[in-house]
This record gives C-alpha cells, structure tokens and sequence, in this order.
C-alpha cells in the first residue's frame, strides 16, 4: 500500500523528467551529427590526439579540421548523447538553478509591489542574477565538468603531427600567465599554450568573421550595459549618508556608460583610421593618441566603479531602513485566508 502511494506521489516528477530529459531511442544513439554540444566539447579540449597509444595533443577546432582534411585522423565517431551522458549536470539541476534564481526575482517584484525597501546587495545580486539567466541560455548544451577526453588516433605513416599543426610547447606569456588570459580573450592571436595537453583558458586562437566579431562585441557591450543599468535601480534607495548616494550614483552611471562608450570608439576607429589617411604624419599621432588615451580612461574608470559598487553594497548594511526587514505575506496573496 504504501509502495503505491509512493509511486503514484512519484508520477508527476517522472513525467517532468522523462519530459526535459527524454528517452535515448535507436536512432538518436547513433546520430553521429555535429551539434552545438560537439563545438563546445571540443573548446572544453573533450578531444585528445593519441599517437603510438600515447596521449600527444588536446586537440583545438583548427586544428581537427586541418587534419581531416589531410586524412591524418578519422572523424570522431561520438554522439551528443554521449557527450551528455559524461557531464556532471543535466537539464533537471540547469533547470533548479533557473528556478532559484527566477524566485529570487519573484520576490524582489513583490517587495516592490508592496512597497518593502530593497538593499543594495539585492540589487547588486540582481544584476549577476540577469547575468545567470543569459549564461544559462547560452550554455544550455555546454556539458558539465568532463574529465575524460575522447581519444582520436592517429593513423598517417607517412607523417607526425607537426608536418600539419603547431605543437610547438613555448609560452612567451609564461612568467605572466594572467596577461596571456587576458590577451586570449581580447583575441589575439598565436598566443601558445604552456602545456599541450591542455586547453587556453581564453582560446583566442579561433579565426572569426568580422561579422561576427562585430556581433560578439555588440552582445558583450549590451550584457556590460544591462549589467551596470540594474544598478541603476537603486538610484532613489535610502543611504547611510549623501556621499554614499553620490558615489553609487557616479559608479552605476560610469558602470552603464562606459561600455556603450568604448563600443562607440572601437566601431569608429576604421572610419577615423580612413579619414586620418589624409593628414600628415605628426597630427595623426596626436589625433591616435588622444584616441586610444580616452578609450584606456574609460577602462580605467570601469574598474574603480565596479569596485565601489561592490563595497557599497556591503557598507550600506549597517544602517538599514525598518522596511528592510519586514519579509513578503505571502498567504495575503491567497483568497479567502
């Protein structure tokens, strides 16, 4: 008897289950189709070169193009399945993250509705909150913490690796291996990597469109904009003191502008670059200077903005409103209770 109310209690989170997390069938098992889930195994480094049964190279995009291409390596034969059924999440612990972070939203709505004061730090947790939820939606099929890479095996007799790709183990950027990241993730490129059974940690090695990379930055400057405008919301919220007000006020305004402003100088610089042609050499060093000076002040003044954020939402803790600390009713919102 209680078996059975146990199942039937178990039902609805079986069909929710089986719902997001369907079945493998046949057919799907064997779809070897490259997917999304493939291009983002393989930035993880998901596939390792072996040679003479020895791991030799984690393999880059580039790099597994160049060598099907030249009949080095066959195809890797591995199904998205597969790729899922080594990630350590899946669409049901994605989904409870979701939920947390959507609740967390839920109630910052109804303390406004109410008209309960909201602290900084929820602001502040807000705004990586919207940030959550963009990551999730483009990392949907990112697999999770994989450890074990896929073998691929070499199978030329005729050649070694390095007759096609660079394997070289040289690190320019090895005594400062933070200022190699960042270089990575500006994106530049021949920036090697230290070991070669590893993957960057920013791999800037992908040649892109500039399409695309007009898109890229497009998307990174909104992200960066919503990011600094949530903090904005904060604007009228009660503050120990005015200085404190005016500091937060500078920094989430500097916060939402910057990147709208750096976007705008990097996109004119083609235009400027044209249009400096004309003039002599002397005034066109000026005019770039005063240039790339403004577009590394607005840098520079991003990063004490963010930092003042961040301690003001700690700071203005200790003297909060009495609205602060009234929680939501929420059975007021049930009728006839």
């Amino acid at each position: 008897m209680l078996m059975s109310f146990w199942h039937f209690l178990c039902a609805p989170m079986k069909c929710v289950a089986s719902w997001i997390e369907p079945e493998p069938s046949e057919s799907d098992s064997e779809d070897y189709t490259w997917t999304q889930t493939h291009s983002f195994f393989v930035l993880m480094g998901g596939f390792m070169l072996y040679v003479d049964g020895k791991p030799y190279l984690t393999l880059r995009p580039d790099y597994i193009l160049k060598l099907i291409r030249n009949k080095c390596i066959d195809v890797p034969t591995l199904t998205a399945k597969q790729i899922h059924d080594r990630s350590k999440g899946n669409a049901i612990s994605k989904a409870l993250v979701m939920l947390q972070v959507a609740w967390f939203v839920l109630q910052l709505i109804t303390r406004a509705i109410y008209h309960l004061e909201t602290t900084q730090l929820e602001v502040g947790t807000l705004a990586f909150a919207v940030l959550s939820f963009l990551t999730y939606a483009m990392w949907w099929d990112k697999p999770l913490d994989v450890r074990c890479s896929h073998p691929v095996y070499w199978k030329s007799t005729e050649s070694m690796p390095e007759d096609h790709i660079d394997v070289s183990d040289t690190d320019e950027f090895a005594p400062l291996p933070i200022a190699r990241s960042i270089f990575e993730l500006m994106g530049f490129p021949r920036i090697p990597t230290s070991q070669k059974l590893q993957v960057p940690t920013f791999d800037g090695s992908i040649t892109l469109k500039d399409s695309d990379k007009k898109v890229l930055r497009l998307a990174a400057m909104l992200m960066a904009t919503i990011f600094g405008g949530v903090h904005c919301m904060a604007w009228f919220f009660a503050f120990p003191t005015h200085q404190e007000q005016m500091l937060w006020r500078i920094s989430a305004v500097a916060t939402t502008c910057t990147p709208c402003l750096c976007w705008s100088l990097y996109s004119d610089s083609e235009v400027t670059h044209s249009v400096l042609q004309r003039f002599p050499n002397p005034l066109k060093y000026v005019v770039w200077g005063v240039y790339f000076l403004i577009y590394f002040a607005c840098f520079a003044l991003y990063v004490p903005a963010r930092a003042v954020l961040l301690v003001l939402m700690f700071t203005t803790l200790h003297n909060l409103p009495p609205d602060a600390f009234k929680a939501v009713s929420w059975t007021s919102m049930v009728p006839h209770l």
